[in-house]
């Protein structure tokens, strides 16, 4: 079975989206919460813990180095609805331009990351990992600091946990997530058309622009700094 990468976005535009029961199935089911967790952007929790570790150069962070790794990653764990199917249409948005990883390394390994879909203004987060302590927390937090540069205004969770909800994820009802959705779409019926609202290599631009692209400590002190920002 292959998962047409067309039907993806269309359902993520529709407020849905697939999942699998095991890794091993070739079968999808579509879902679509009565609630919805999401990030508000400009609500990400930054705790001092945190900030103090972007600060600290341990780790390296990237953006589409290694989606693959990235994936491999999430899916690496005894239960996980990222199955062959999922993780094809993964690949073929990433190489359209339709789905973007984090990355965070320490030295040259692999050691967190989070992956998801862009559709206009939104950012469908599907799943991050962990091998190191704070390494998720790291990966979320420049996630939310490259969404709020390249002027997002949704950052879908999917599902509300322990450790979204400590990081400052909220859960909201269908009704109001179909209307943030809505807004963050901006309409109109030309999917492609609408990944020009927002960038997700703005961030990119803006370390470069203060001397900190590729440096750990300089560039986790500009994360740390937007982060305590507010719009």
């Amino acid at each position: 079975m292959r998962l047409d990468p067309r039907l993806v976005l269309q359902g993520y535009a529709s407020g849905i989206f697939p999942m699998a029961e095991t890794r091993d199935t070739d079968e999808l089911f579509w879902v679509e919460p009565r609630e919805r967790a999401i990030l508000p952007i400009d609500g990400f929790h930054l705790s001092r813990s945190l900030a103090k570790r972007l600060r600290s150069g341990r780790f390296h962070v990237t953006r589409d180095r290694d989606f693959a790794g990235v994936i491999l990653g999430c899916a690496d764990r005894p239960e996980t609805w990222i199955n062959g199917p999922i993780e094809q249409a993964m690949h073929d948005l990433h190489a359209q331009g339709a789905a973007h990883s984090v990355e965070v390394w320490r030295g040259s390994r692999l050691v967190g990351g989070i992956y998801g879909v862009k559709l206009g203004r939104a950012f469908f987060g599907e799943s991050m990992f962990s091998r190191e302590t704070d390494a998720s927390k790291v990966a979320l937090a420049w996630l939310v600091a490259r969404l709020k540069v390249g002027r997002f205004t949704l950052l879908d969770c999917q599902f509300i946990t322990d450790h979204l909800a400590s990081l400052g994820a909220i859960v909201v009802p269908r009704t109001l997530y179909s209307a943030l959705l809505g807004s963050a779409l901006g309409g109109g019926a030309d999917l492609a058309r609408r990944d020009g609202r927002a960038s997700f290599a703005a961030l990119d631009e803006l370390l470069s622009a203060r001397g900190a692209a590729g440096a750990d400590g300089p560039a986790g002190k500009v994360i740390a700094q937007l982060l305590t920002q507010t719009s």
